[in-house]
């Protein structure tokens, strides 16, 4: 079919120049390739399309109708791809996500006028839950976890990393003294995440070391979690960007500099490796800019 959409369109070409010679310049084939695949596609039809002189080439009454109707086909198809193509540098439609709460409103919400902008075609529909959707039944075009999906079939990619920094309070720190070691935090109140009561910690210089920690708060949402930490509750275990603006304030300050987390991928999940424009174009974007904010 593509190679009969190919021919149709050197045909049309030939039609139109009245000469293979003008048809083969204007197609940028050679001569000699062009009027072999016109005299294929007269045998695939079975009909003479073309009257050839020395001087001058006619479409018959059979090509004379076959060149109408291939006239239209070629320009629409044409039109398709200059249309295909746009989509792709400028793609539209609704991009439907679904995104962890706090990733959503720390990370993404202060990129996503940078992203509208630069694709005004887009719109968005955000789910923000930390529920893993089921992205083959249900209407999502992505997801973002921060850990690796379990199902089988999704395609998964690491779009970026966090690592995390202990953080505490002025007051906190006046009041409950300074750790000097990650063991000392087995003393201190540690504003944890339900599944997060183990914080290893690395140091270039020192090695690594792992603490059982323990705190009046257990929190799911790190925007909690960092209001706590403001207030002086505790020490907290988190990713820098959560409390940027916190500690260039100096309602918090870092605690047991050198130390810190391992490094932590955030995933974005999809159905296939087969994306939408607009789906790529956004995954695309959030490689860059979280690559710069590592």
């Amino acid at each position: 079919m593509v190679n009969h959409l190919n021919d149709m369109a050197l045909f049309v070409e030939v039609v139109k120049a009245r000469s293979f010679r003008g048809a083969a310049k204007a197609a940028g084939v050679p001569n000699s390739t062009l009027s072999r695949r016109i005299t294929a596609l007269e045998k695939a039809i079975g009909l003479r399309l073309l009257h050839r002189t020395t001087r001058r080439v006619e479409p018959t009454e059979a090509g004379q109708l076959y060149f109408d109707r291939c006239k239209r086909i070629v320009e629409e198809a044409g039109v398709a791809h200059e249309e295909l193509g746009e989509m792709v540098t400028q793609p539209s439609g609704t991009l439907h996500m679904s995104l962890p709460v706090d990733f959503a409103i720390v990370w993404l919400g202060p990129l996503f006028p940078k992203f509208a902008e630069r694709y005004p075609g887009i719109d968005f529909d955000l789910d923000l839950t930390p529920r893993n959707v089921d992205l083959i039944s249900e209407p999502y075009d992505l997801a973002i976890r921060m850990a690796a999906p379990q199902a089988d079939g999704l395609i998964s990619r690491v779009i970026g990393r966090v690592r995390f920094k202990l953080f505490a309070s002025p007051d906190y720190l006046e009041v409950n003294g300074i750790p000097a070691h990650p063991s000392d935090l087995s003393q201190h109140d540690c504003l944890t995440m339900p599944n997060l009561k183990t914080w290893h910690l690395q140091s270039k210089e020192r090695g690594e070391a792992e603490v059982q920690v323990q705190g009046r708060f257990s929190v799911n949402s790190a925007g909690l979690l960092r209001h706590l930490t403001v207030q002086g509750m505790g020490i907290l275990f988190m990713s820098e960007h959560v409390v940027a603006d916190d500690l260039a304030a100096g309602r918090v300050e870092r605690v047991l500099l050198g130390w810190e987390g391992e490094s932590r991928p955030i995933h974005v999940v999809t159905e296939s490796k087969l994306l939408p424009a607009k789906t790529q174009r956004f995954i695309e974007f959030l490689q860059e800019e979280l690559a710069l904010n590592e």
